[in-house]
C-alpha cells in the first residue's frame, strides 16, 4: 500500500484547536477511529497526561491505517499515514474530520462545515521525498514563532529546536523518545530510517540548516 500526506484545513482558513482540550480530542480521534469497528463518537473527558489517548477498555482495534507522523496546526493538520487496506483512508478521514467537527460545534453552539471541502492527499512517489517529510511535518509549528525558518534565513537553530520541544501537538517527541502520545503513530518503520532517535534528534539540525522547500513543494502540499 502508498504512503500519503494529508492535509485538512478550516473552513475560510478559520482555526479549528481552540484550545488545550480541542488538542487533546483531535489526538484522542486519531487514535480512537482508527479501527475497523464502529466506535461511538461519546464526548471524551480529557485529563492533562501523556498520552491521554490509551484510556481504552474495549477489544483490541483493527487498525485502519498506520499513522507515521502527524502535526496539529491552529488552522489546519498535517497526518503521513499508509492503509493498510484498500478503502480504509476514506474510512478513516470520513470518521476523524465528521467526529471531530460534531465535537467542536457542540462545544462551540455553531452549525456548518467545519473543514474546507475534501481533505487533500498526496501521494509519496519519491523515496527521497519521503524521507524529507517527516521532518517538515514536525517543523511546522516554528511557522508560530519562526516563520523565517521556510526561505532558510532561521538565525538560532538551537532556539528553534527547543522550541519544538516545548510543542506537544506533533509526534516529533515520540520520535525524540519522550512519551507523549505514543500509542497514536506507528514509529517503527521511519525509527528504522531515521536510525534511532539520536539520529533523528541531529538531523532535525541538518535539515533545518541544508533542505531547500522548493525540493519537496509537490508534496507539501
Amino acid at each position: 500500500m502508498e504512503i500519503y500526506h494529508i492535509l485538512s484545513r478550516g473552513v475560510d482558513k478559520r482555526q479549528i484547536f481552540m484550545d488545550n482540550e480541542d488538542h487533546f480530542r483531535f489526538i484522542h480521534d486519531l487514535f480512537e477511529f482508527n479501527d475497523e469497528n464502529w466506535v461511538n463518537n461519546v464526548y471524551y473527558k480529557f485529563h492533562n497526561k501523556k498520552d491521554a489517548t490509551i484510556k481504552n477498555k474495549r477489544e483490541p482495534r483493527k487498525l485502519l491505517v498506520d499513522i507515521y507522523a502527524f502535526c496539529l496546526m491552529p488552522n489546519h493538520y498535517h497526518i503521513l499515514l499508509k492503509a493498510r487496506k484498500m478503502g480504509n483512508i476514506t474510512n478513516f478521514m470520513r470518521k476523524l474530520n465528521i467526529g471531530y467537527a460534531k465535537y467542536f460545534n457542540n462545544k462551540y453552539k455553531r452549525s456548518g462545515a467545519l473543514f474546507e471541502g475534501r481533505y487533500k492527499f498526496i501521494l509519496v512517489k519519491d523515496e527521497s521525498h519521503f524521507l524529507h517529510l517527516p521532518y517538515y511535518i514536525h517543523l511546522n509549528p516554528l511557522d508560530l514563532k519562526y516563520p523565517e525558518w521556510r526561505v532558510r534565513k532561521l538565525k538560532n537553530y538551537k532556539k528553534a529546536v527547543e522550541f519544538l520541544k516545548s510543542y506537544r501537538w506533533s509526534s516529533h517527541l515520540d520520535y525524540l523518545g519522550e512519551k507523549n502520545f505514543p500509542s497514536v503513530t506507528n514509529r517503527d518503520f521511519l525509527s528504522d530510517v531515521f536510525n534511532g532517535r539520536e539520529e533523528y534528534k541531529k538531523s532535525i539540525y541538518l535539515w533545518l540548516k541544508d533542505l531547500s522547500l522548493e525540493n519537496i513543494k509537490e508534496i507539501t502540499l
